[in-house]
């Protein structure tokens, strides 16, 4: 039986502190058949040193299947890019490389892929505080309902992380796939386009990976306006990548209003001056329609907005 290759995608940077207890739980998979793809985006630090020590000590029969990538740092969007395009499994797997894995993760992601033929298979989560372990189950999405699935992702009500899905390569292959130009919301911006292209979505109702938050390094520990701007300029280009696309053509035409009304709230309300920078976008809030629930922006700061964009000429 020819079982599914699986190529597991880590970028790192400054992880020196927990890169062997990550690469030994991805290493260690009881599931053989996966390719595992390091790429070293310009590191300071000793991360690659650790993680080839684990190699050398413990997993040096798996150095056939062990790719390590260097480049010159570039962020997590470039890095993951990078890894893509070496990558030649059947699925993709994201992963980041101050977090780590049950070992028999990608064993049950197989299992699960295998019965029930879906190109995209999401699964739950471990938040890992300092103190505390946060359990992160997630509502059951399918394509039938894969444009609130996308909503929700982009307004915080599903986990639009990559790390917890597992996609079919030719989604990346078989589609434009943009990518964004910073590394905040990065996973929703490509999330929300493959779920937008997908054949079957799936849930996996397990816990499967364990999302580190004490690290003070990562990326949410940002200063809180810069990730609001980066947050709408990213989306912003989304948005600017789909808007002349017909809207069955289009993955994202679900989160279209969404984004710009976002934007225009954000801009307000930290002064980010988006609207000086993009001189089409109140034309596009005016235009845009309310969401009524389930958007992280209430109705309230909606309206405000649109009447803002209104006198905004």
């Amino acid at each position: 039986m020819i079982t599914p290759r699986i190529s597991v995608i880590a970028p790192i940077y400054g992880v020196e502190r927990y890169i062997a207890k990550f690469a030994d739980s991805l290493l260690g998979q009881t599931y053989k058949n996966i390719e595992f793809i390091f790429v070293n985006d310009g590191t300071r630090d000793r991360s690659i040193e650790v993680l080839e020590g684990v190699i050398e000590g413990k997993y040096s029969h798996l150095r056939d299947n062990i790719k390590i990538i260097h480049k010159v740092n570039g962020g997590l969007p470039a890095a993951r890019k990078t890894g893509l395009e070496s990558a030649t499994g059947d699925y993709i797997y994201h992963v980041d490389s101050d977090d780590w894995l049950e070992y028999d993760a990608v064993e049950k992601i197989v299992a699960h892929i295998e019965a029930t033929g879906a190109d995209v298979v999401y699964f739950g989560f471990a938040k890992e505080y300092k103190d505390r372990t946060r359990i992160k189950r997630q509502r059951g999405y399918s394509v039938d309902n894969r444009e609130e699935y996308i909503a929700d992702m982009y307004n915080h009500r599903a986990a639009a992380a990559v790390w917890n899905k597992c996609i079919k390569h030719s989604l990346y292959l078989n589609n434009t796939i943009y990518t964004p130009h910073v590394a905040y919301a990065e996973d929703c911006y490509i999330a929300a386009q493959l779920i937008g292209h997908a054949t079957k979505i799936s849930y996996l109702d397990e816990i499967l990976y364990h999302y580190r938050k004490d690290n003070p390094n990562a990326i949410m520990r940002q200063q809180h306006k810069r990730r609001k701007r980066e947050y709408a300029e990213n989306f912003i280009d989304l948005y600017l990548n789909y808007c002349n696309v017909e809207a069955k053509d289009n993955p994202v035409a679900c989160i279209m209003d969404d984004i710009v009304i976002q934007s225009g709230w954000y801009s307000l309300l930290y002064n980010l001056k988006l609207f000086k920078k993009y001189p089409w976008l109140a034309s596009a809030i005016r235009k845009a329609r309310i969401r009524t629930r389930h958007s992280d922006v209430l109705l309230i700061a909606q309206l405000a907005t649109k009447l803002f964009a209104l006198f905004r000429r």
